[in-house]
């Protein structure tokens, strides 16, 4: 089971980090889990948000959530979309290197409380 796959069925507490440029995102459940969207950082890499759009507000249940990966000149780009009951979360980020670094996004899941 990815850790995406652990996220649906759970209801949406509150989303931080969803700004252009961040360098993490992390969305917490009415459960107390939560799932980290971020990089660790090595050294000459850098992976941020470039794009999103969040339509969606507390309350709303995980239907969906899929990630795709593209590697296009050199750069990373990293897709999430996420499928809600009051709408979606999509993300779009971006990573760069000289080429010896990693550029991908980490997703970190930390099971809840409750």
């Amino acid at each position: 089971m990815s850790k995406l796959d652990k996220i649906i069925g759970k209801t949406i507490a509150k989303i931080s980090g969803m700004d252009k440029e961040s360098v993490e995102v992390e969305i917490r459940f009415e459960d107390g889990a939560e799932i980290t969207f971020w990089h660790e950082q090595e050294c000459c890499e850098d992976v941020r948000l470039v794009d999103f759009e969040c339509d969606t507000t507390p309350g709303a249940v995980i239907i969906s959530a899929e990630g795709v990966e593209d590697r296009y000149a050199g750069d990373t780009w990293t897709f999430y979309k996420i499928e809600t009951t009051k709408g979606e979360i999509w993300m779009r980020w971006m990573g760069e290197s000289n080429g010896y670094y990693s550029e991908e996004v980490d997703i970190k899941f930390k099971e809840g409380s409750k």
